[in-house]
């Protein structure tokens, strides 16, 4: 159970079904956060078959990750993430010790998580439900693919891998 200065603020808002509108918001921004995924001119939501997304993150860049602390703190630090667009996932190799696993192992509820790759103007967030692989396999396949898109990592006996179920996607490519 989350604790902490943050706690019920993470609560109310992890127990509504939608997000509160507020009264400066414009219709149509009023929609999105109840909601409604209708695009407007402002709508940073991107698809996971989006041809610039997919490129964006083919592309060699590091990223952020941001992971809730046990009492509702974000813990965000810079890491290497690798898309699969096509099966709506990220991978991340990490330390089984890192803060970043800790977090999500000591999740009592749904371990969320959001990464932000950036590259001048262009950005794009994904974000989804994290559990940690620590299967040889799993972390074997993900090392491959890290390879691919960045280099060879260095060896680690207590490498784990974070695998994201993105739930979410935007960002302004263009």
């Amino acid at each position: 159970m989350t604790t902490g200065p943050y706690a019920d603020l993470l609560a109310t808002l992890l127990s509504r079904d939608q997000l509160p509108s507020d009264a400066n918001m414009s219709q149509a921004d009023t929609g999105r956060a109840m909601g409604d995924a209708t695009p407007s001119r402002n709508s940073h939501q991107l698809g996971m078959d989006n041809p610039a997304l997919q490129e964006f993150w083919e592309e060699r860049h590091l990223a952020t990750l941001t992971t809730l602390t046990a009492d509702g703190r974000p813990h965000t630090v810079p890491v290497a993430p690798v898309l699969d667009p096509e099966n709506g996932t990220v991978r991340i190799l990490a330390s089984r010790r890192s803060r970043k696993v800790r977090n999500v192992i000591a999740s009592t509820d749904v371990a969320w998580a959001s990464v932000c790759q950036v590259d001048g103007r262009r950005w794009c967030t994904v974000e989804g439900t994290t559990r940690v692989l620590t299967d040889h396999e799993s972390v074997r396949d993900a090392e491959e693919v890290y390879a691919q898109r960045f280099r060879v990592p260095r060896p680690n006996l207590d490498r784990v891998v974070l695998f994201i179920t993105v739930q979410h996607a935007m960002g302004s490519l263009s």
